[in-house]
Formats: C-alpha cells, structure tokens, sequence
C-alpha cells in the first residue's frame, strides 16, 4: 500500500481509529428548551435540555446513567422503567421538562435505597442468587419495577388479580401470580421469568 494512503477499514493489520461520539452540551435557552433540575439517585443535577428530550435520554445521554435501557422506546417493554417519587415509570415516555423538582432512582441508585453502604440491594442480590436473568438487558428494569410494585403492594395499591374481599389500603399478600400480573409491564426476551418470581419473593417480608 501507498505510504501516502490512509488506511481503510477491512484492511488487514491495519487498525481504523474512530473519534469518540461528541456528549450532547445544553441546549441554548428560547422557546424549544427549559432548564431543569432534578435528584438523580441523591445527587442534584440541572441541564437546559430541549423540550423533546424524554427523561431516559436525559440519564442515558446527559448523565451517563447507562442502566436504564432503550428497549422498544414506546413504553411497552419496560426496560426503561425507574422510579420517579418512588413510583415506577416508563422514562422513555416521560418528558425530561416535566421532571422538574423530582427525585429519581435509577438501577445504579437502588443499593443506597437499601441503607446498607457499598452494598447490593436485596433485590439485586436475590437476582444473583436466583439466576434471574440471561442477557442481562432488562434487568434493570425488572429491578426497578420489582422495587416500585413491592412498595405499592404494601401500601395496599391493588392489581387486576387481587382478592377483592381484602380491606381497602390493607398490604396485598404476594402470591406467584400477584407479582406475575403486576410485573407483566416488564418483557423478558430470555425467558427467564420463573426465576424473577423466585428472586422477588426471596425478599418478601
């Protein structure tokens, strides 16, 4: 090859060097874009982000918070579901500008939920120990939504499968098919779903 040639990628021996993505910087102020500021896993965090910005683009591409996953980015798949005020959400279907003032926990936020510094959540760790996952790529959102409806079945939020005899606002008792209808919202592609249920009921009370 000519020493004056650059090399070309599918050369062999020759390695192609490729500049790193550009991080997105703040949009400019004006009428497409607001400034926000938000609690993401305890830090405080404020960004001009254009008015079409959803709140997982926001962790993902602005706050490095890689867990949350882009699955089918319709709210279908769960794999980008986070707690929002401690509730479980689809981020992909959330505007970042509509966040403004809120506290959110994402997967790389959930030990510190568990008071025990440095850590795995009980979840987590039960994941572990159940083998709850394959590929790993909805496991974030398993983990966070598992999370959110374990802290409404307590509050006594009921599902479409709940004993209706049971008294309003009284915790919902957690059988196999409670905790199957209420993380139905989470798609797992490996299959791996009897062992979720395993791992979730590991850390029921």
């Amino acid at each position: 090859m000519d020493s004056s040639e650059e090399p070309r990628a599918g050369d062999p021996g020759q390695a192609v060097r490729h500049e790193p993505w550009p991080r997105p910087a703040d949009s400019p102020p004006g009428a497409t874009a607001s400034r926000v500021a938000l609690r993401v896993n305890g830090s405080s965090h404020s960004a001009e982000v254009d008015h079409r910005t959803t709140l997982l683009d926001l962790l993902r591409e602005r706050l490095a918070l890689t867990g949350s996953k882009k699955g089918c980015d319709h709210g279908q798949c769960g794999a980008c579901t986070v707690l929002v005020d401690g509730r479980r959400v689809n981020s992909c279907l959330l505007l970042a500008v509509t966040q403004d003032g809120a506290e959110i926990v994402t997967v790389e936020g959930l030990a510190d939920l568990a008071g025990e510094d440095g850590d795995l959540h009980p979840l987590q760790r039960a994941f572990l120990d159940r083998d709850a996952f394959q590929c790993g790529y909805c496991t974030p959102g398993q983990l966070c939504s598992a999370v959110g409806m374990l802290e409404e079945a307590q509050a006594g939020a009921p599902s479409a499968v709940t004993d209706t005899r049971s008294a309003p606002g009284t915790p919902v008792r957690l059988t196999g098919e409670e905790i199957r209808e209420r993380l139905s919202g989470n798609l797992c592609r490996c299959g791996a779903y009897p062992h979720i249920v395993e791992a979730v009921r590991d850390v029921i009370v």
